[in-house]
């Protein structure tokens, strides 16, 4: 059975962040439906993703297929996300883009998440055990 909720968050100054979550087996799959997580929305990212990871999912997939750009503020948000579900959940990441995937590297965070080169790999059946 797979659920689709949509989260517009809305600020005063009418910055959105378009995230979507579907449940995918006993995972979360969230998606940004973003060109770029920045400064701008770093903090419209967290609040968003706090909503969605507040369901317990043990597992939550970010799909960043869609985010062409990344800076530090992206990638701390990310972090904090990852932070807030806790040791015994996991965070991790698949699609991401050459740009994206660069600025894990360098800053070594690819060591830190597991990254899937695509939605489909990080929903195989291996995937969720490894």
């Amino acid at each position: 059975m797979s659920a689709r909720y949509t989260s517009d968050i809305e600020t005063t100054l009418d910055t959105r962040m378009k995230l979507e979550s579907r449940q995918e087996g006993e995972d979360l799959i969230v998606t940004v439906g973003e060109a770029r997580v920045d400064a701008a929305i770093a903090v419209q990212f967290k609040d968003g993703m706090r909503k969605f990871i507040a369901d317990g999912h043990d597992r939550v997939v970010l799909d960043l297929s869609n985010v062409g750009f990344l800076d530090s503020s992206g990638l701390g948000a990310v972090v904090a996300v990852m932070k807030l579900m806790g040791p015994d959940r996991r965070l991790d990441l698949a699609g991401l883009t050459p740009t994206v995937e660069k600025v894990f590297r360098l800053t070594r965070m690819d060591l830190v998440f597991k990254i899937f080169d695509d939605l489909d790999a990080a929903v195989s059946p291996s995937a969720a055990t490894t």
